[in-house]
């Protein structure tokens, strides 16, 4: 009875936070900054794009443009908050078998602000890099991360053109390591959105590397080359799997800028035969294999 109510409790929740959201703006309102920064970039797209030929409303905007409202509001009304929140309970139950109540390992509460944003940044930042060189690696994950990877013209709505899958895959390896470290709510929502602003800016049609920045910080140049179809022979599955910073690619040897990569083709092999509606991108993972790159 404890875990359908708390599914009941997550269900109605949600709801009433995002209608919370959406008629009550404040500082830490995650709807309208992902709006305000989505168009921000997006005008940057518009002044100074890099690929002038590229239409505003680019192929797969609008499509782009509905994966931003299902991914971070629509997927979690209809069941990942309720899933979370019972995974989360599930997870403390097991734990209080063997007399654990904090998993907290490392307060940071009282680092400096900037410390604490620091470590979370790339705490967290480091495991999105390995989970997604396995999206890369692993056949039955590479099924899903097709879907990001079918983008043919780069936005910055591109970035959330994603399988929810993913959301799953992301969301589960990254609880413990990130529970275990005392961070407070609002520097978890500096950080995220800040990796959202890098995120767009990533997947932009602008043509910017940051100087000697872009040996920290993933750019477009950097990532555009994680889109190419064609793939070099020494990274056979992928390269550039930095999402906020590409250090962890120099580091690891995954780094791959070889040129200009502004006008290379986009995708995967056999991306021809890839669905192009929303429905059947989400349905084809379950239902078949698809040829892996």
């Amino acid at each position: 009875m404890k875990y359908i109510k708390i599914i009941e409790d997550s269900f109605s929740g949600y709801f009433n936070y995002l209608v919370q959201e959406i008629t009550n703006p404040s500082w830490t309102n995650y709807f309208y900054w992902l709006i305000g920064l989505s168009l921000l970039v997006w005008l940057i797209e518009i002044i100074i794009p890099w690929r002038k030929d590229q239409k505003i409303f680019r192929r797969d905007f609008w499509l782009d443009s509905f994966y931003i409202i299902f991914n971070f509001f629509i997927f979690s009304l209809i069941g990942f908050n309720a899933l979370s929140n019972v995974g989360v309970e599930l997870f403390n139950d097991f734990l209080g078998l063997f007399g654990i109540t904090n998993l907290v390992a490392l307060e940071v509460q009282n680092f400096p602000v900037w410390a604490q944003l620091l470590i979370m940044l790339v705490i967290a930042d480091f495991i999105q890099w390995n989970i997604h060189r396995q999206l890369h690696r692993r056949a039955w994950l590479w099924k899903f991360h097709k879907v990001h990877h079918s983008v043919k013209e780069m936005g910055f709505a591109a970035q959330f053109r994603f399988h929810f899958m993913e959301t799953i895959i992301y969301k589960t390896v990254q609880y413990i390591p990130l529970a275990m470290i005392g961070f407070g709510i609002q520097e978890f929502f500096l950080v995220h959105m800040f990796a959202v602003f890098v995120g767009h800016l990533n997947h932009a049609n602008v043509g910017w590397n940051y100087g000697i920045f872009g040996y920290i910080f993933n750019n477009p140049k950097m990532h555009i080359w994680h889109h190419s179809k064609a793939l070099p022979p020494q990274h056979p599955t992928g390269m550039n799997f930095g999402l906020t910073l590409s250090i962890w690619d120099y580091l690891f040897g995954t780094a791959y800028v070889p040129e200009n990569g502004k006008d290379i083709e986009l995708g995967f092999d056999g991306d021809e035969d890839f669905p192009k509606d929303f429905k059947n991108q989400m349905l084809i993972p379950f239902k078949k294999d698809v040829r892996k790159s």
